[in-house]
C-alpha cells in the first residue's frame, strides 16, 4: 500500500480567479467569516496578513472534533494557483506532508478550482484523507459563495 497520494477533483466557482486569490494574497483573516462551520479562527505566528512566507494557525473542526493547523501560503498569480503547505498541526500527526493547491481556471463567468490533495501517510494503516478533501471543498464552496455576493 502507497504511503504517499493525492485526491483530486473540480469545482465550478461563482468568483473570478482573481477575487478568490485575493482573499487568500491580503484577506486571510475573513476565511472564518466565510465559512464558520469548518473554521473557527486564524491568527498569524510569524509575518503579516500579506508577506510571502507568512505562517498562519487555523482553529478549525473536522468529524466533529477541534484541531489546529500550522502553514504557509505560495501563491503564483500569473498561473492562478494557491497553495497551502502544512507545518504543523492535528492533521500532521497522521500525515507527513499535506498539502492543499486550487489551480484556477477563468470561465465567461466565475471559475473552475481544480482542488488538489496531496498526503504523504505516517504508515500503512492511516487511511486516505477524504475526510480532510470532504473538509476543503466544503470550506472552498462556503468562501466562493461569501466572495461572490
Amino acid at each position: 500500500m502507497a504511503l504517499k497520494g493525492k485526491l483530486e477533483t473540480v469545482l465550478d466557482l461563482k468568483s473570478s480567479p482573481e477575487k478568490f486569490l485575493s482573499l487568500w494574497k491580503e484577506q486571510a483573516y475573513q476565511v472564518p467569516n466565510l465559512t464558520s462551520t469548518n473554521i473557527q479562527g486564524v491568527h498569524v505566528l510569524e509575518g503579516d496578513w500579506v508577506t510571502p512566507g507568512s505562517i498562519k494557525v487555523w482553529n478549525y473542526t473536522i468529524d466533529g472534533k477541534a484541531e489546529v493547523f500550522q502553514e504557509k501560503i505560495e501563491l503564483d498569480e500569473e498561473k492562478k494557483i494557491v497553495r497551502i503547505i502544512g507545518l504543523e498541526g492535528d492533521v500532521l500527526k497522521i500525515y507527513r506532508v499535506c498539502t492543499g493547491t486550487w489551480e484556477l481556471t477563468p470561465k465567461d463567468q466565475g471559475s473552475l478550482a481544480k482542488l488538489t490533495l496531496e498526503f504523504e501517510k505516517v504508515n500503512e494503516n492511516v487511511p486516505v484523507p477524504h475526510n480532510y478533501m470532504d473538509f476543503v471543498i466544503s470550506m472552498t464552496k462556503d468562501i466562493d459563495e461569501g466572495i461572490s455576493k
